[in-house]
């Protein structure tokens, strides 16, 4: 789309604002309005300045200025502002360089599906995530020096059976029974329908929306796969259409992947695939139905995986997930069917254009953008070096005995471990330039300082209870 195309569907769509949005390094938009009429197509080229000091792990202050040059492809009409509103992506730019900035996210992903038309290896990579999330009515959180709480509610909670609601009608789903019932137990259809409602609007395809295992509100709602970059830009969309749809109907979602506890976590499994010249490269006659080049892959993505969940499940509640019970996969190795291993090989169709890998560690904190190009890194890695999966388990690993089951590698224990592993192995990702040592040593940095060492200092609630009389 060229940029009198953009102008052309503002007046189209009366549009006389425009809302520039961009996402930073931890994977949140950020968002800048301007009346449309101070636009031209120059724009599109010279960009518009910002402080860059201001955007999380970006720059240091006296370097503080950037340039956001909107992508005139990524136009739609914001579905939550009250007035027409032309809502664009951009792509971060250094003001005296015009080079594209290192720390953008976008440009990581960008290189990203650059790099593996050039390996000749393939020239698309398919993402297919599978989002999932908990709608609550509350939510209260505090921490200082003398409290630490937090405290959720749903009228779905199953811990709400007995809760004075003037009448309280039951149907509250059960810790681990939320998958798949109708109304009355499902009470959230209408408003998952509507998040996927106004996603349609804006031209991103849903294959289907259901209520999770867990209780309290749990939901998933599975965008169809689509190419890297344009699935990277429909994840940052879907984020911000459910959280506003859930607060206009005076609800709250999050999508942290642990919230409930003894209860299962919310996941994002990710499908992903590689093609060329319009043909599946995954399918063949080896394991799974797998060809060779999918199973190069599943054995990079298997070797590389604890550094890559330093950026699939990049919290440390992430690892409150991670943990054996609960349907989570912590365990890294490959299986067809088996939904408790690290890497599936989905089975529902013969078509070798459904072949792909699953890869179920991630959670839905990620950045899309730097977590799905770290995969394809991985991936293409494993093409490069013929890496071998290893032996399949289609056992139930959580019946495998214990010295059984220590023959097998597991995803990390604690999100500092993860960032360990990663500091380990990254030359993986460093190919073609797709991600730079600057970008991978702020993450560390920004994940060491800012999230891991303020949890170490605070006491934890439970503390209280082992602890206290101690």
């Amino acid at each position: 789309m060229t940029p009198k195309d953009f102008f052309d569907f503002a007046k189209k769509n009366n549009a006389k604002m425009v809302d520039l949005k961009f996402v930073d390094l931890l994977g949140t938009w950020q968002h800048c309005s301007y009346p449309i009429d101070i636009w031209d197509e120059s724009t599109f080229e010279d960009g518009l300045g910002f402080d860059g000091s201001s955007i999380r792990g970006w720059q240091d202050i006296h370097m503080s200025d950037m340039l956001a040059v909107p992508d005139p492809d990524t136009k739609v009409i914001d579905p939550f502002f009250k007035e027409p509103t032309v809502s664009v992506i951009a792509d971060i730019v250094d003001p005296v360089t015009k080079e594209d900035y290192s720390r953008d996210p976008r440009h990581v992903a960008r290189k990203g599906a650059a790099y593996l038309k050039e390996t000749g290896i393939a020239d698309t990579c398919y993402i297919g995530p599978e989002p999932e999330f908990f709608i609550f009515d509350e939510v209260r959180y505090e921490q200082n020096q003398h409290t630490g709480m937090y405290r959720i509610d749903s009228v779905e909670g199953a811990w709400n059976t007995a809760r004075f609601e003037e009448p309280n009608l039951g149907y509250k789903p059960s810790f681990k029974g939320g998958y798949f019932p109708v109304s009355p137990t499902d009470t959230y259809h209408d408003l998952r329908g509507e998040m996927v409602y106004e996603m349609m609007k804006i031209g991103i395809r849903i294959e289907a929306h259901h209520h999770e295992v867990a209780t309290a509100g749990q939901a998933e709602i599975d965008m169809e796969f689509c190419d890297l970059i344009k699935m990277c830009d429909q994840f940052m969309w879907f984020k911000y259409i459910i959280k506003n749809v859930a607060k206009r109907n005076g609800k709250t979602v999050t999508f942290m992947p642990k919230p409930v506890f003894e209860d299962n976590g919310s996941g994002m499994h990710t499908h992903l695939s590689l093609w060329k010249g319009g043909k599946p490269l995954f399918a063949g006659d080896k394991y799974a139905g797998l060809s060779d080049i999918g199973l190069y892959c599943v054995g990079g993505i298997l070797k590389h995986a604890p550094a890559l969940l330093a950026f699939a499940a990049p919290t440390t509640n992430s690892y409150r997930r991670l943990v054996p019970g609960f349907e989570a996969p912590v365990n890294l190795v490959m299986s067809a069917r088996n939904r408790s291993a690290g890497v599936r090989i989905p089975m529902y169709s013969a078509s070798p254009k459904s072949k792909r890998l699953e890869f179920r560690c991630p959670d839905p904190t990620a950045n899309g953008y730097l977590t799905w190009t770290a995969m394809l890194m991985a991936a293409i890695d494993g093409v490069k070096n013929k890496i071998d999966p290893g032996q399949p388990l289609d056992k139930d690993i959580y019946e495998l005995e214990p010295e059984e089951l220590a023959k097998y590698q597991h995803t990390p224990g604690s999100l500092t471990e993860a960032i360990n592993a990663l500091e380990k192995d990254h030359k993986f990702l460093m190919a073609g330039g797709v991600f730079t040592d600057d970008l991978v040593q702020m993450w560390i940095k920004w994940k060491r300082e800012k999230e891991l060492a303020p949890m170490a200092l605070r006491p934890h609630p439970h503390e209280f209870n082992l602890y206290y009389d101690s």
